[in-house]
């Protein structure tokens, strides 16, 4: 279900919103990892899992998208699970972090829509992936927030940005708020970046 559903997706964001993944060849290879993508709406969950083919997304969701059961039905088939964003508990955790260590890929949207979600939900990418010993892979999205937009043709891009290691340079291990700022900070760079290509066109 998921390799059919993420193929037409992406065959749709194509013909509609060009599509187009930047910098794919700094994702890596040999192990799971955290992408931690920014977030305006739900046309970019959709971009980022196109953005990863051939390669499956495992998404961490908010549990309230799972109280139908069709929904909850397809969600699981995309590889969603959901997580209480209010009252998070031990398997917020432990899920992803299963996930990560049999080398699979977890995405994360730590700049959620709502200014209160942004600080916790930062610090949890970091504490899993440092849980998980797996790098962080930033990533930022620029096109449109909806179907309105993108019938528009309004163009579609994910850049990702180096993997952030959990390693110092010394060889020392990154603290979370360590991991969590320079996460900020990249996915902040990249945003400016994809922002001032968008004023070009």
């Amino acid at each position: 279900m998921y390799t059919f559903t993420a193929n037409l997706a992406n065959i749709i964001l194509k013909i509609f919103g060009r599509s187009e993944a930047i910098n794919k060849d700094k994702l890596p290879t040999d192990t799971g990892y955290v992408v931690a993508c920014s977030h305006i709406g739900w046309i970019d969950v959709v971009a980022l899992g196109t953005s990863l083919l051939p390669k499956h997304i495992h998404f961490m969701a908010k549990k309230e998208l799972f109280s139908k059961p069709n929904a909850a039905k397809f969600l699981n088939s995309i590889n969603a699970f959901p997580v209480d964003r209010e009252n998070p508990g031990p398997s917020s955790i432990k899920t992803p972090v299963k996930l990560l260590k049999e080398k699979k890929i977890v995405g994360i949207f730590p700049s959620g829509t709502r200014t209160s979600e942004d600080v916790p939900l930062k610090r949890g990418a970091a504490t899993i992936a440092n849980l998980a010993k797996v790098p962080i892979v930033p990533a930022a999205y620029s096109g449109p927030t909806d179907i309105k937009g993108l019938l528009k043709g309004n163009k579609i891009r994910v850049m990702f940005g180096d993997p952030i290691l959990l390693q110092k340079e010394d060889g020392t291990r990154k603290d979370v708020a360590e991991l969590t700022q320079e996460m900020t900070d990249v996915m902040a760079s990249l945003q400016k970046q994809l922002d001032a290509k968008g004023k070009k066109q």
